[in-house]
């Protein structure tokens, strides 16, 4: 129930700032408005998740980590000198192994069955965190869970409270990596090497590129960001060109639309993959 208040807590926020006009211009995609209905349809998936995949994870996570020597009901609460590293530990774990489970996800069979409910909306919004496909939710949940695990096993110095800071923060971060707005004060802004929506947007959108949840990296270590960086690329040369604010969003929309005819390109070419062939059909 817990993480149903903070999820849902978190995505109310964003449900307000999707329904005022004010904020469209910090919008990623701003002719691309959530409906209440698909904010709707979006939140009846969400709760099917919750009960059917994460709650059942939550009761088994604790045994577990009990099991390895985790802390729960003894005090005093750990020192912010032993949170702080922890959560940096998890935030990176779980990033990398998003990386890896992410791509994978965008494999033709796994895409296809799988991967392809999240990428319903090409411009995601707060709620749409965890609108997945119950078996992409345990995948990716994995990777939250099996952090605090293994540090349990290897170190068995791990309290509750900090598993607790780590999940609020960890669905803090992808909601608003979902959020499909990019304000001057976002966190990548602060953080160079933080995702963000702004990062995580393209991804939607194009369909290609930028598999990390939380850090950089691991896409720009494996070349996985190149057509972000390019269109990036040219948004920047397109605010230095002195146009007209009028013919700057013109330009930044064909950008937008030229990204998203790409994607639809590229998700075709991975739903059409067959087993039998060795190399992905055309």
């Amino acid at each position: 129930m817990g993480c149903l208040i903070v999820y849902f807590g978190r995505c109310l926020p964003w449900v307000i700032i999707d329904a005022t006009p004010y904020f469209r211009k910090w919008k990623l995609q701003p002719n691309k408005i959530p409906t209440a209905q698909e904010q709707w349809e979006c939140t009846k998936q969400v709760l099917f998740s919750h009960f059917t995949i994460e709650l059942p994870a939550i009761y088994l996570f604790h045994p577990m980590a009990e099991f390895f020597g985790m802390s729960t009901w003894q005090v005093p609460f750990p020192p912010l000198s032993s949170i702080i590293p922890q959560v940096a530990f998890f935030f990176v774990f779980e990033d990398m192994f998003h990386f890896f489970a992410h791509r994978a996800l965008h494999w033709g069979p796994l895409y296809k069955h799988i991967h392809k409910v999240h990428h319903k909306y090409s411009a995601p919004f707060g709620l749409a965190a965890e609108y997945a496909h119950p078996a992409e939710v345990f995948i990716l949940g994995t990777g939250t869970l099996a952090g605090p695990l293994l540090y349990c096993a290897f170190r068995r110095d791990l309290h509750i409270f900090t598993v607790y800071i780590w999940i609020v923060l960890r669905l803090f971060q992808a909601v608003d990596a979902h959020s499909g707005y990019d304000f001057p004060w976002s966190l990548q802004h602060i953080l160079p090497f933080w995702s963000g929506a702004e990062h995580h947007d393209f991804h939607h959108m194009a369909f290609v590129n930028n598999f990390s949840t939380s850090f950089r990296w691991c896409d720009r270590f494996f070349g996985t960001d190149n057509k972000y960086r390019e269109y990036r690329a040219r948004i920047e040369a397109a605010k230095k060109a002195g146009m007209s604010p009028e013919e700057f969003k013109a330009m930044e929309k064909k950008f937008a639309e030229d990204a998203e005819r790409e994607g639809i390109e590229a998700e075709k070419v991975v739903e059409a993959y067959r087993y039998s062939l060795k190399t992905k059909a055309a």
